[in-house]
């Protein structure tokens, strides 16, 4: 015998009364198998007070063995189910046979009590051995005894223990219609369209039906209105069709391979694009569907998702992350589920107070294959959800083939989403058809798996017959259910040849309907009104710099505010003093705010304190006291997270042109870990998918001599991506240039995202100050002039530069008394006003030479984008260090010589 049981050989009397004394003390001293045991046993209650006297230490010691059993069947049935549709189920040990639990066929008639812990009353061990197959053992295998809240078990065990749910033959007839679709669309491409992509959902079609009895069981029951959903290519193209209803002869069309009517953009692969909807259930409820739009970085979409929903919660569901109105759903592939990091990231980001959305239903789409790597090569745990552990989050895996089984699974997730408000996994487990994109030949590698899938029949033939043999239905349903559907998509093809045009459907179009997308250059560089009563910046100045009197606060938070009321009175302002009074004049207009990033309330550099804590750390953010009727800006610390983090910002400015979405990496380089979310959406949703966005990335960016991981945030990458006007990239050197580029954002009638590289010595930098006047009168500047020019005619040279390397400049300027050097910031690198450039540069009529000065090594910074913008307009000298693999050295004697080189021959 295992020696797992062995003990229970040794089991006395004494040994039970010992342990239900203790229970009786405190039912939290003993181990939670034995709590529930003697909690369903009631032996506490007047009836049963001397039970441990009055039966045979036999029968107790068996009524244990069968508790034991139960418990097992509980925690590992999942092991021993009839989940996998195609292959043999690996073997698992010890199994549940009787043997390993010290009980025998011998017991099979005997009745125990312990029948009552599973709702079937007492019974004999055989009726409760068939009743925990059928619950834990059949086409549902349920992962939760690692939960750690034994209130939140026991209801799990309550629903699934329960009385079996029955279905109406009406909603029989429904998924099986819906099984159909799932077949018969993928069955009409694959011979229309032969040898084209569209990476079937066949293998899982009974995802269809599940996703409508989902969104129906949450309509009725729970009066859900909003479903946001992220899914990768598997299935999109049929979940677009016969779940959102995107009409079939447009995306026949796009098979077709006719070029965009807009010119404007590329437009992507079809099984890319996103989709939004409003359509009813079958109970004639009205709901909205929103697929978001993803790369083939498959599970990136799931912050974006979490982001837009985030972003609904806040604007129209009553900033309530309980909210029942809405529901993210993840749909997975089991490749890319256990693989990619991401997933973790979003998981981590689930129960954090600025990122929580009420709980995820995620649904993994298991094909168990991930394009040619087979399961025992694409991962280490045994099933590819069991990341769903480090949350604790309940696992179910599901037969895809029995449809009704999957149906079920899936209100159970809707329950415990609207119960507990966490993340729930449903694992469905099927195979995948053809190869990964149908093109492909997967008996290359998988040649037994495919000759099994090759002689197995689809779920819709499965349950045809499952359904014929209950006389829901006969053959003549059968015939006229599939003959109208090929009818309909008959119909669709003919009407997509007359279709001379794709059109980009615009994800989200309704709210961003009053947001063109702008490309020219005259809207463009066209200056935007940014001004503000001087008055009124000095009434916001004195509520968000006037800590409150009868708080208590660290002696140095205390010296912070003081200074910058003395500042105010001077009427100055610093870096973080004119970021602040940025937002606090956007919150007087009534705009929105989110900032959130590693360390975002008090800043990286100790300068922002935009949230403040007294002694007993009490949180208060004085930008929220300005005024009645102001906006809300909401701050938050986020995980030590670039990818996730950055995608859900993302996805809340995706959905809130309304708001000013900020997020900051703690330095500028660390935010290539969100690389994927920049490259694949930031610079090219606009292009790919018509999507807008006005996200603000705030990158510390700087040579100090602070090693290579903190000096550079990579302005080269994003100048890679500059193209169609599609971002804006800046590099401010005044604190009122960034106040105003601040607001422009928001006043702009347009959203683009704006990534600024921000400072860190110059935080603190004493002539990085501005008067209140220019951030009252003054306006965004592109293109600073040199303000120490007084005759322009005395300038024989000309030094362009960007951030904070002017004021280094200026140091050397000024302690060499140099009066025929001008100095021109580039503040706003893309996109490049070169006209104004140009302008500028004729006002200097005596200039000889034009050097372009850069801290970056030479084949980094801006210096290979300014040359390829307007080189062959301007002839300029580079001065900058030689080109290196690293972005700077780790030491600050070696910063400084390389610094100090640079500054000298800027102006031999």
């Amino acid at each position: 015998m295992n020696d797992r049981y062995s003990f229970l050989n040794t089991i006395h009397l004494n040994d039970i009364e010992f342990l239900y004394n203790k229970y009786q003390d405190n039912p939290n001293s003993i181990e939670s198998s034995w709590r529930a045991f003697f909690h369903g046993f009631d032996f506490g209650n007047n009836k049963s007070k001397n039970i441990l006297k009055s039966v045979n230490y036999d029968t107790i010691k068996k009524e244990f063995l069968v508790y034991n059993l139960i418990h097992d069947y509980r925690k590992r049935g999942h092991f021993f189910t009839n989940t996998n549709p195609i292959r043999k189920r690996r073997k698992h040990f010890p199994s549940l046979d009787l043997k390993n639990f010290g009980l025998s066929e011998k017991e099979l008639d005997t009745h125990f009590e312990v029948g009552k812990l599973i709702g079937i009353g007492k019974t004999s061990l055989r009726n409760i051995i068939h009743h925990l197959k059928k619950i834990y053992c059949g086409s549902i295998g349920i992962e939760y005894m690692y939960i750690s809240s034994p209130e939140k078990v026991q209801w799990i065990e309550k629903w699934f223990e329960k009385e079996k749910l029955k279905f109406y033959p009406e909603d029989k007839k429904f998924f099986l219609k819906k099984l159909n679709e799932a077949v018969t669309f993928e069955n009409f491409i694959h011979t229309k369209f032969v040898g084209q992509k569209r990476f079937s959902i066949e293998g899982n079609e009974s995802t269809l039906p599940a996703l409508e009895e989902m969104i129906e069981y949450a309509s009725d029951r729970y009066f859900t209105k909003d479903f946001m959903i992220g899914m990768s290519h598997r299935g999109r193209l049929n979940i677009l069709s016969n779940f959102f209803k995107k009409n079939y002869s447009q995306i026949f069309s796009e098979f077709q391979g006719k070029e965009y009517k807009e010119k404007e953009f590329s437009g992507d692969v079809k099984y890319h694009l996103g989709f939004s909807n409003k359509r009813k259930t079958r109970k004639n409820r009205y709901i909205k569907m929103n697929l978001v739009p993803n790369p083939s970085h498959l599970e990136s979409v799931d912050a974006i998702v979490e982001g837009i929903t985030r972003a609904k919660i806040d604007m129209i569901y009553n900033q309530n992350s309980n909210s029942e109105n809405i529901i993210p759903i993840l749909i997975h592939g089991d490749a890319a589920l256990s693989a990619q990091g991401i997933v973790y990231e979003v998981l981590q980001l689930s129960q954090l107070k600025g990122y929580r959305t009420g709980g995820t239903i995620h649904i993994v789409i298991n094909n168990q294959i991930g394009f040619t790597t087979n399961y025992i090569e694409g991962r280490s745990s045994i099933y590819c959800t069991d990341i769903a552990k480090t949350l604790m989050c309940p696992v179910l895996h599901v037969n895809a083939d029995d449809v009704e089984a999957v149906i079920r699974s899936m209100y159970f997730a809707v329950d415990f989403r609207m119960r507990y408000h966490e993340d729930i996994f449903i694992d469905l487990l099927g195979y995948r058809k053809y190869g990964h994109n149908e093109g492909d030949e997967p008996r290359f590698t998988q040649p037994s798996l495919y000759k099994a899938i090759s002689k197995h029949p689809n779920s819709y033939e499965l349950y045809k017959k499952k359904l014929e043999k209950e006389k829901i239905i006969d053959n003549n349903d059968v015939k006229d259910m599939e003959k109208e559907y090929e009818n309909i998509l008959n119909t669709k093809y003919n009407e997509a040849s007359n279709i001379k045009w794709n059109v980009l459907n615009s994800f989200l179009e309704e709210e961003w309907k009053d947001f063109p997308i702008i490309y020219n250059n005259e809207e463009i560089f066209k200056q935007v009104d940014t001004q503000f009563p001087i008055e009124k910046i000095l009434k916001i100045s004195d509520q968000i710099f006037s800590l409150p009197k009868k708080k208590k606060f660290f002696k140095k938070t205390e010296f912070i505010f003081q200074q910058r009321l003395k500042m105010i009175k001077k009427e100055l302002v610093d870096w973080s003093m004119a970021e602040l009074l940025a937002y606090g004049t956007l919150l007087y207009e009534g705009f929105h705010i989110r900032l959130s990033g590693e360390d975002v309330a008090r800043g990286t550099f100790s300068q922002r304190h935009a949230v403040v804590k007294t002694e007993e750390e009490e949180d208060i953010i004085l930008l929220n006291h300005i005024c009645e009727r102001q906006g809300k800006i909401q701050i938050f610390n986020s995980p030590l997270s670039e990818y996730g983090v950055l995608g859900f910002d993302y996805g809340y400015a995706m959905y809130s042109p309304h708001v000013l979405t900020l997020w900051e990496a703690q330095f500028g380089d660390f935010v290539n870990g969100g690389q994927i979310i920049i490259d694949q959406y930031i610079s090219s949703g606009e292009n790919k998918w018509k999507i807008r966005n006005g996200i603000v990335l705030l990158l510390p960016h700087g040579y100090e001599g602070q090693g290579p991981e903190h000096s550079s945030a990579r302005i080269e990458r994003y100048l890679q991506l500059c193209a169609n006007n599609n971002l804006f990239v800046v590099n401010c050197t005044t604190p009122a240039n960034f106040y105003h580029l601040l607001r422009r954002q928001m006043k702009l009638k347009y959203r683009k995202p704006l990534i600024v590289f921000t400072p860190k010595s110059l935080l603190r930098n004493t002539k990085c100050l501005s008067s209140i006047k220019d951030l009252s009168e003054g306006m965004f500047q592109d293109i600073l002039d040199d303000p120490s020019t007084k005759d322009r005619n005395k300038i024989t040279k000309l030094i362009f530069c960007s951030g904070k390397m002017y004021y280094e400049l200026l140091n050397q300027k000024e302690s060499i008394k140099d009066d025929k050097t001008a100095l021109i910031r580039v503040e706003q690198i893309y996109p490049l006003n070169i006209e104004k450039i140009k302008v500028l540069i004729n006002k200097y009529k005596n200039q000889k030479k034009i050097f372009w000065v850069q801290e970056e090594p030479e084949n980094m910074g801006l210096w290979s984008f300014i040359l390829r913008k307007i080189g062959d307009i301007i002839s300029f000298n580079l001065i900058a260090p030689s080109e290196n693999s690293s972005p700077s050295t780790g030491s600050y004697p070696g910063f400084l010589k390389t610094q100090n080189k640079i500054l000298k021959k800027a102006f031999l």
